[in-house]
């Protein structure tokens, strides 16, 4: 049982209704979360609402068989999927094609789509949306419409009329406009789970409030309707490495922003991970390679400097030329300082916080440079939001770069991947599923080099 959950556009309540939803049918069944796009918050909280982990779904990252893949792994031991979107179920990379676009998952799983629309003033214009949604490609099964915002049971009652007499779509609830049900926002969108105070029970709020004004078994029986995958599974990662091999995993409330699959792929590749916190643990684990992930080091800076043991011990790992890869977050945490706070210092260069965003895009590299996790020449797929950068210039610049950037901004110059010794840190985050030997490469050169 599969079905997706899509918006109109942004803003229409889509992770509240989705993480609503979630919650509510674990009561009965055993959920798997998804969500469409390059996302690490959203599936915080479908995380926390389930118990299973989310995870992403993105036609720009993986092809249409690794979609699929992506998808079936998740599902084993699994009774329903419930795929939040992306802004407006049409939106993607390009204005045309659907590459990056909710309707792109959709189609690659012949999943039915329910609808969610901000109604806030809307009756019959409702079904003009809706009729819209269902001319725009009709490969997409709208199969049922969530009305978000309705002021009060007589106009649910409307727009429901009018939905339904019109479009021949139906109408499965309506949620009453209530700011108390709201997220919280932040510089890089929703304020992520594992960080908010009483999360969960908020979490059961959403629940609450879903079981009350949304015909959930209907949706199950829509979910039902899904056909049985029978196309072409192309697998997402590649098994390179053989050999038992130890890798630490930065997790903890400054560093969990992580694909699923990235770390499923150092697994698949004979990894043992262990896991370990920068804020909180005065050690390292004995391990041959390290992984360290986005999140909010710029909101920890004074805590994570005053862990002075972690991170001498970090730049020892580095000075004894024992692998390391960082992204975003990572990143920063591997430079000289953040703000005035002093960090690891693998690279010399200082980095900041600014009020506006510094990038926010789908990126293409080239790898113009061996290194820990790639080859020359190859390139790859990733993503990079963040309002941070680091302070490093033409007059400063002390470091290789091992990636160009075709599409997007990168660290310096239309380039990334700060290449220090057997360390690499980069801006751009990546999913396995563009990069297929990720887990292979690292593996072996914790292996080479770390053990």
């Amino acid at each position: 049982m599969r079905i997706i959950l899509a918006g109109t556009g942004s803003a229409v309540g889509k992770t509240t209704i989705a993480t609503g939803i979630m919650k509510a049918l674990s009561e009965k069944y055993n959920v798997q979360p998804f969500k469409v796009g390059p996302d690490y918050i959203d599936p915080s909280y479908h995380t926390l609402a389930t118990g299973n982990v989310s995870r992403n779904l993105d036609s720009f990252f993986m092809k249409e068989g690794q979609v699929r893949d992506s998808y079936l792994k998740g599902m084993k031991g699994k009774d329903i999927a419930i795929i939040e979107g992306v802004r407006g179920l049409y939106e993607g990379i390009d204005s045309v094609n659907d590459i990056g676009s909710t309707a792109s998952i959709a189609k690659s799983l012949n999943a039915p789509v329910i609808l969610i629309i901000n109604s806030r003033s809307l009756v019959k214009s409702a079904a003009a949306i809706v009729l819209g949604f269902k001319a725009l490609d009709p490969e997409i099964n709208i199969a049922g419409v969530i009305l978000n915002k309705v002021k009060n049971k007589a106009h649910y009652e409307k727009t429901k009329r009018s939905i339904e007499e019109i479009t021949k779509v139906e109408v499965i609830g309506g949620i009453v406009r209530d700011n108390n049900i709201s997220i919280e926002q932040r510089h890089l969108g929703l304020v992520p789970a594992r960080e908010r105070e009483n999360s969960l029970k908020f979490i059961d709020l959403w629940s609450e409030v879903i079981k009350n004004s949304i015909d959930l078994d209907r949706l199950v029986e829509i979910a039902k309707t899904a056909p049985k995958i029978t196309s072409d599974i192309t697998p997402i990662w590649n098994k390179l490495n053989k050999q038992p091999v130890k890798i630490g995993v930065a997790y903890d409330e400054v560093f969990n922003f992580y694909y699923k699959e990235n770390i499923e792929s150092l697994e698949a590749n004979n990894a043992k991970i262990e896991y370990f916190s920068p804020l909180n643990d005065e050690e390292l684990p004995d391990v041959d390679g390290l992984y360290i992930g986005g999140g909010y080091p710029e909101l920890f800076s004074k805590e994570l400097n005053a862990n002075q043991n972690m991170l001498s011990q970090i730049k020892n790992f580095h000075l004894e030329d024992r692998p390391i890869f960082a992204e975003c977050g990572g990143l920063m945490y591997l430079m000289n300082s953040i703000h005035e706070d002093k960090m690891v210092n693998v690279y010399p260069y200082k980095s900041i916080l600014t009020d506006r965003v510094q990038a926010l895009k789908y990126t293409i590299a080239e790898v113009t440079q061996d290194n820990i996790i790639s080859k020359k020449g190859e390139k790859f797929h990733g993503h990079e939001f963040h309002y941070s950068k680091v302070l490093v210039d033409k007059n400063n610049i002390e470091n290789d770069l091992a990636f160009n950037i075709l599409r997007g901004k990168g660290s310096y110059n239309n380039q990334d991947g700060f290449m220090k010794r057997n360390t690499l840190a980069s801006y751009v985050h990546t999913h396995v599923a563009a990069m297929p030997n990720f887990g292979g490469n690292l593996c072996i050169s914790s292996l080479e080099l770390g053990g």
